[in-house]
């Protein structure tokens, strides 16, 4: 009888701060390190009689993503009351959007090396966030275990967008792309910074299994908490293990919310999953709906930018997949397009700023690309050294490549040959064992002429006359 084959199916949902100056319905400024309890008003602390306004820039913003990620923009969107009782929320209901949002449907296309990924969207909403709950004592920065815990209302109100995926992942490997693509276009749009270490981008996982073939979904598991993409990875990886075991031996799984902890690789209950039905939604009545008109859609799609995603498809038939990625991800395809219209070469070009550059912290936007493209122009020409050390300032104000230009390395025969002659003479064991079929040595001759020229002997000459004096 053969084995079980089983696949995980994976729903995300990314909450995205909005870096708007203001909250969500109050003028109170957006601020994340100020002091605990200092950007507040009546508004945003739930006092009575005080009346939410909307905030038109955080508006504009979830429609411009709507319009990036293919969402249909409807005629008209209200905001809802999400209702719950939780120290973080004042009001005893959120303000959010339920079943008629902003942004409904659409996709991302995610490029990968084994072929390309679809992940379709079921909404992106937009409401306001939680206050801040700082757990006190235990060491985890959690609930579960702490003394006590305090509320900074900093936070509470702040403009975020929910975006819902359909259940269309398949493995960790996909979400930690999708997600590194999707915050890449948030943060392009200009809308985020999008930054997990800061919270202004937090991420749940929805993750099942099923068997390979099976029709329709299993019960899930909601994973809360997670402040990385490689633990969103992991924690996707743990609660699948987990759910396969339940089912091989025999057990059921209940849908529960987890805490991942990544010290442990392990899955702790969070608290049990809320429903629609729990939140008891109704229309927002201090608030008018939302109507996006003409105008103002043909604004923002004008402002939409060329997305990452469509830019690794164009640039991996001339780099390759994972040079692509990294140029795109790494947002130095830019510097690489402006490199090769000054005449580099496109393969040559993109390795170089994909590495050394990124190697040496070059900061891309304050790279001059004439000065870079006469840099890899003569890379062959020059010791790797001088290179290395044009490459390190080429981010600096009012660099020139031309005094490294003149540092030729040394390429004639007639220097070189009695630098090799020494090399090999003062190394007759690994000849022997070169000429005896070892040949990965070569490399190690190499080394030591580099390291005799200090670093200024041409590598390919010093490797043809190797060659030629190994193979006699």
């Amino acid at each position: 009888m053969s084995a079980r084959v089983w696949e995980a199916v994976v729903g995300l949902e990314i909450h995205v701060h909005l870096k708007t100056r203001t909250k969500m319905f109050c003028r109170c400024a957006v601020a994340y390190f100020d002091e605990p309890n200092t950007h507040t008003c009546p508004v945003c602390l739930a006092y009575p009689g005080a009346l939410p306004v909307a905030n038109r820039k955080a508006v504009e913003w979830t429609v411009k993503l709507g319009l990036a990620l293919g969402s249909e923009i409807p005629d008209e969107a209200i905001f809802s009351r999400k209702n719950y009782f939780y120290p973080d929320n004042p009001k005893g209901y959120q303000i959010s959007q339920y079943d008629r949002p902003l942004c409904i449907g659409g996709s991302l296309r995610v490029p990968g090396a084994d072929g390309d990924r679809e992940v379709r969207f079921v909404r992106a909403h937009l409401e306001e966030d939680a206050a801040k709950t700082v757990h006190v004592g235990g060491g985890t920065g959690r609930k579960v275990g702490s003394a006590h815990s305090l509320i900074d209302f900093n936070r509470g109100g702040t403009p975020l967008v929910e975006i819902v995926t359909q259940p269309d992942i398949r493995s960790s490997e996909e979400a930690r792309r999708f997600l590194q693509l999707l915050r890449q276009t948030i943060v392009e749009l200009g809308i985020s910074d999008a930054e997990m270490e800061k919270g202004t981008l937090r991420v749940d996982a929805n993750v099942s299994v099923r068997e390979r073939g099976e029709e329709g979904f299993r019960t899930r598991w909601e994973l809360k908490n997670v402040n990385s993409f490689t633990f969103v990875g992991r924690g996707i990886d743990a609660a699948v293990r987990e759910q396969i075991e339940l089912y091989e031996g025999g057990g059921t799984v209940q849908q529960d919310t987890y805490d991942y902890e990544p010290s442990t690789d392990t899955l702790t209950p969070h608290r049990s999953k809320e429903e629609a039905d729990d939140y008891r939604y109704f229309p927002e009545p201090d608030l008018v709906p939302v109507q996006p008109d003409h105008a103002m859609l043909e604004r923002l799609r004008a402002e939409l930018p060329e997305l990452p995603g469509l830019r690794i498809v164009r640039l991996r038939d001339e780099v390759g997949a994972a040079t692509a990625q990294t140029l795109v991800m790494g947002g130095l395809d830019r510097l690489w397009s402006d490199v090769r219209a000054e005449g580099a070469d496109p393969t040559t070009a993109a390795n170089v700023i994909a590495n050394n550059l990124v190697g040496a912290a070059v900061d891309a936007g304050r790279v001059d690309p004439k000065e870079l493209a006469k840099l890899i122009a003569a890379r062959a020409e020059i010791p790797r050294k001088t290179f290395d050390e044009a490459i390190a300032r080429s981010g600096d104000e009012g660099f020139s490549a031309d005094p490294y230009l003149e540092q030729k390395a040394v390429a004639a025969a007639s220097e070189l040959e009695p630098i090799v002659d020494r090399v090999l003479e003062a190394n007759p064991g690994q000849v022997a064992a070169y000429r005896g079929g070892k040949t990965g040595l070569l490399g190690f001759f190499v080394g030591q002429v580099m390291k005799e020229t200090n670093g200024g002997a041409d590598p390919r000459a010093v490797n043809e006359l190797l060659r030629t004096k190994l193979g006699a």
